[in-house]
């Protein structure tokens, strides 16, 4: 199991997680020790690596006397963040909802995809007139961090503009393939709003899913034709 991703939570961590939680109240290390049954400095070591994680807190108790004050540890509270996830399940759930919208659903589509597409691209900087090489190579970047994988048939060999971005994985692909009618314009719409954002002298004009087996691709045209 984890718990917000980095190193899972070992059965042992579990274990202490579980002491905590049914304490009552913060423990020290000596008293996670002994319920879970192991030595001090391996408490203190899961202790530690579930501070870490954040699910678990760490504070000094009021002094009763001299000497230092004590550590002791004590759950998080809210909801375990470990366990799976269903994003797919949701994402499905929603997709299914939307194409019931008959023909008006492909055009929602775009239209939040164009939402998002506005806001996910880096702005040109003030001042700074956007060509339509530059233009591409910004929505290509924004591809590729979103996982498309895309690339250009000039990639860089020449300052004309590509007209075609071959986008070489989908990072929605299961989806895409149950909802195309919707998940498709969810892209283009990005695309044109990544654009119209940089006030690119070009436009996403149409995407040809799986064009090629593995391979789809986005048109891209002046913005007075689009």
């Amino acid at each position: 199991m984890t718990s917000g991703g980095g190193d899972p939570v070992t059965p042992r961590r579990r274990t202490v997680l579980e002491v905590l939680r049914g304490a009552g109240g913060p423990l020290g290390v000596n008293e996670v020790a002994e319920r879970v049954g192991v030595h001090a400095n391996t408490a203190r070591f899961h202790l530690d690596a579930l501070v870490t994680r954040g699910v678990v807190e760490r504070s000094l108790e009021a002094p009763s006397g001299r000497g230092r004050p004590r550590a002791v540890y004590a759950p998080r509270r809210g909801m375990d963040r470990g366990g799976r996830r269903e994003y797919r399940l949701l994402a499905r759930m929603l997709l299914s909802r939307l194409a019931t919208a008959g023909a008006d659903a492909e055009a929602e589509a775009v239209e939040a995809g164009r939402a998002w597409g506005r806001h996910l691209v880096d702005p040109a900087p003030p001042f700074h007139t956007v060509t339509g090489r530059e233009a591409v190579d910004r929505l290509v970047g924004l591809l590729a961090d979103l996982g498309f994988d895309p690339v250009t048939p000039a990639d860089d060999e020449t300052d004309e503009m590509p007209d075609v971005i071959r986008l070489r994985h989908c990072p929605f692909l299961e989806l895409a393939e149950e909802y195309r009618q919707i998940v498709c314009p969810l892209h283009l719409g990005l695309m044109k709003g990544a654009l119209a954002a940089l006030d690119a002298p070009v436009a996403a004009d149409r995407l040809e899913p799986f064009a090629e087996p593995d391979v789809c691709h986005a048109h891209v045209v002046p913005a007075r034709t689009a």
